[in-house]
């Protein structure tokens, strides 16, 4: 077993581990909301991650490739080209298994 197989949180196999499940069930609010950068272009942003444990760079490419669209993810926040709002909540809810108590879209 290599190095990489061990989760560095709790020291379990990779394929035992909970972790990131224990994460999601433990995240206060994850908020969804666009905001203009310049006329005519929107972003789609959402934070509450960060203090979930949950790797935001994994994420957002997921997001990025479900949306069909660019972003990135940074500051504790992922930032979507366009308005993609009830894509991202359906996709956290459905695809990621985060509970739609925790999903707060504006």
């Amino acid at each position: 077993m290599q190095e990489d197989d061990i989760c560095p949180v709790c020291g379990l196999p990779k394929e035992l581990c909970v972790c990131e499940e224990v994460s999601k069930e433990t995240v206060e609010k994850i908020k969804i909301y666009t905001e203009q950068v310049r006329p005519g272009k929107v972003v789609t942003i959402i934070e509450g991650l960060d203090d979930a444990g949950i790797d935001l760079q994994e994420l957002a490419s997921k997001l990025k490739r479900e949306c069909a669209c660019g972003g990135t993810a940074k500051e504790g926040k992922i930032i979507l080209q366009g308005d993609h709002r009830n894509k991202v909540r359906e996709f956290l809810i459905k695809k990621e298994g985060f509970s739609e108590d925790a999903i707060e879209v504006t």
